[in-house]
């Protein structure tokens, strides 16, 4: 049996996953992480990108996008707190598509910081989500 760690990715609405994992790749703040079993402990804030978890003995990895959040990392359990978190088949392409033309919209019609702060916000998500189904296409 491989060396494995346990996950749980949960979001505000629900349980996304719950399992063990051989690592876990993710989007931090200072770029990739990549964690391993018995990994030294670690909290960081997470962007909007793929969650990759590597199954134990399966070629298959499990994809779940998240826009943000915290990650925790103790030597025996992985915990993602994702502000959203979506199943890599639920993302709907012609929707993040969509989003990421209003957001380029707002960018060019802003007309305060505030406004956009949240477009840019927007915009990061929406390329973060087209991005994994990028990458969801491409193990196909």
């Amino acid at each position: 049996m491989a060396n494995t760690i346990h996950v749980d990715v949960v979001s505000a609405e629900e349980s996304i996953f719950s399992g063990e994992a051989e690592f876990v790749v993710l989007p931090g703040e200072a770029g990739e992480l990549g964690i391993y079993p018995r990994h030294t402990p670690l909290i960081t804030r997470i962007k909007p990108g793929s969650v990759r978890i590597k199954l134990p003995e399966q070629d298959a990895e499990e994809l779940i996008f998240v826009n943000g959040g915290v990650l925790e990392v103790q030597p025996n359990v992985i915990t993602v707190l994702a502000d959203t978190a979506i199943r890599g088949h639920d993302l709907d392409e012609a929707k993040a598509i969509e989003a990421h033309k209003r957001a380029q919209e707002a960018l060019q019609t802003r007309t305060s910081k505030l406004e956009y702060a949240k477009a840019t916000a927007e915009l990061a998500e929406a390329a973060a989500q087209l991005a994994a189904i990028r990458k969801l296409r491409q193990r196909k």
